[in-house]
């Protein structure tokens, strides 16, 4: 019972990086001469079955092995329920949404591209440096989760494990970009769902509930944090999602609008399966006696309890996890890099540098990445920031996808989103009754689980507050466009359909417009302004 002996773990978890890495490099060898637009996106190239294996490699990561188990000795049954059906089905909105985005603009890959056809470049510019915040700290959550997985597993110091990964996953996403981080995720994310299925045998086989602890854990009945969790945990992570670059890529790499459906429904399916089973195992944790409860001065915090309970299993079942881990974990993090790659190159250099100059900034911010994971002890905070930052923007991004909203402006997008974060501080100061406080809610730094109703306010402020903001700022706008006609002598045409042109990607990259072709049927588009 308990931990496989250090040499073990030792070839357990190199020997798997050792696979990848040769799978990735051989993969990568046989992708040598693709062009720039194939390492940076594969749009309608992929059909339903691997869509379904990459968004669900894409969806998960080693992090899950704490928040999950962590909220169910919390919010009992009733939380692990909310967490997992909140994880899952946002994923549907790529299918709803991705569609139409395709259709609008139908050479791009990522949110981003859209956001500057709709509404200009200084408001894509402010979504995309928001996107690579979010993927950043996506990189630095993962890699802090597998520090902390592979110390609570194994004794084993998590540093080299980061390291080793971070090498690795580098090396064959530097040569295969996009594709091989397809390739992989599908592998990985097979080989999740088998691990998966026979760890959840293995702990219904080896656990012994304790029944006189279900009744008295008072784990089944419903609670304040979990009916506030209703609205908590759908808009953070539906509007978080919207951020990650490497959905975006994934949905528009399928081949078409039934394949998307089609691989999401799957990929939903079975993520939801997954994340029930992980936050179960807090339960059964807590049910078995492994885990004894927040009373015990030795239990520690719920996000310890699958470690807890594995620790009563023997320890092969711990060398499967591990593998699990180490899968879950190179998965995610080299979507999230292929991800910061196309983002990057895309949005702030409109593909005209050099790959590989892309591909070092890449390689330099694994570095701060590295640094801030070892420094990082609460991987939920760092969920939560983001979260907060995205509810208070993509709801007045999201305005834009209706044609009848021509007249919204990427000046109401950007003042809206940062009034959004504004509303959060508002709010918090008035809450807790000092400006500090309210600083400090921006951050969440008291986390969802402190029984009051702070953080549901602060994610009822942002997006509330970010449309409040972004319909006062483009009254604002419209009024100051209106008196400067009025004052010039000029027409006020703020309210004026946008006129239809035809964008064409040139050789170098570039974009063009074409007046003429914008007289074809489903060819033109409308020019993005941002005022």
């Amino acid at each position: 019972m308990g931990q496989p002996s250090f040499q073990a773990s030792n070839a357990v978890i190199y020997l798997t990086y050792g696979a990848f890495l040769i799978i990735g490099t051989g993969i990568a060898w046989k992708l040598r001469h693709q062009s720039k637009g194939e390492f940076l996106a594969g749009n309608r190239t992929q059909s339903a079955f691997p869509l379904a294996l990459n968004f669900i490699a894409s969806a998960l990561g080693s992090g899950i092995l704490f928040s999950y188990p962590e909220l169910a000795t919390l919010a009992g049954v009733q939380g692990v329920v909310v967490y997992a059906l909140s994880s899952a089905l946002p994923l549907f909105a790529f299918a709803a949404v991705g569609p139409i985005i395709r259709r609008k603009c139908p050479e791009g890959f990522v949110l981003t591209e859209w956001t500057r056809q709709r509404y200009g470049r200084p408001a894509a510019l402010y979504l995309s440096f928001m996107t690579l915040v979010t993927l950043f700290l996506y990189m630095v959550a993962e890699l802090s989760a597998l520090g902390q997985v592979i110390t609570a597993l194994t004794s084993m110091n998590g540093l080299p494990v980061i390291i080793v990964q971070c090498v690795i996953t580098t090396i064959y996403t530097s040569l295969g970009g996009f594709k091989i981080s397809f390739i992989t995720d599908n592998i990985q994310g097979a080989m999740v769902v088998c691990l998966v299925i026979i760890a959840t045998i293995t702990v219904g086989v080896e656990t012994k509930i304790d029944r006189s602890l279900i009744e008295s854990s008072g784990l089944t009945k419903p609670s304040l944090l979990g009916w506030q969790l209703l609205y908590i945990l759908p808009v953070a992570i539906l509007t978080n999602d919207f951020f990650l670059s490497n959905f975006w890529l994934r949905t528009f790499a399928s081949k078409t609008d039934r394949d998307l459906w089609v691989g999401i429904s799957f990929a939903s399916a079975a993520i939801l399966v997954i994340l029930t089973l992980v936050g179960t195992t807090g339960l059964v944790a807590a049910w078995s006696g492994a885990w004894p409860g927040p009373g015990d001065e030795h239990a520690g915090d719920g996000s310890i309890a699958l470690f807890l309970l594995l620790e009563q299993l023997p320890g092969w079942v711990i060398g499967i996890v591990l593998v699990m881990v180490v899968s879950l974990s190179t998965a995610a993090f080299d979507s999230l890099q292929s991800a910061m790659v196309s983002t990057a190159s895309n949005d702030l250099f409109r593909n005209r540098l050099n790959i590989w100059w892309i591909r070092g900034a890449v390689v330099l911010i694994i570095v701060p990445v590295v640094v801030l994971a070892l420094k990082a002890s609460s991987i939920l905070q760092i969920y939560l920031i983001s979260d907060l930052v995205s509810a208070a923007t993509i709801p007045v991004l999201v305005v834009g996808l209706s044609d009848r909203a021509y007249w919204w402006r990427g000046f109401d997008v950007v003042a809206g989103g940062l009034g959004g974060i504004l509303a959060v501080f508002i709010f918090g100061t008035v809450y807790y009754g000092d400006a500090k406080s309210g600083a400090e809610l921006i951050l969440l730094e008291q986390g969802l689980y402190e029984g009051d109703w702070a953080a549901f306010g602060a994610f009822v402020a942002a997006p509330v507050g970010g449309l409040v903001a972004g319909f006062t700022a483009m009254a604002c706008r419209l009024t100051f466009l209106y008196a400067r006609a009025r004052i010039t002598g000029r027409r006020f045409d703020a309210l004026d359909r946008p006129t239809p042109v035809a964008v064409v990607r040139v050789a170098d990259g570039s974009d063009a417009e074409d007046t003429e072709s914008a007289r074809e049927p489903g060819v033109a588009k409308l020019t993005g302004k941002f005022f």
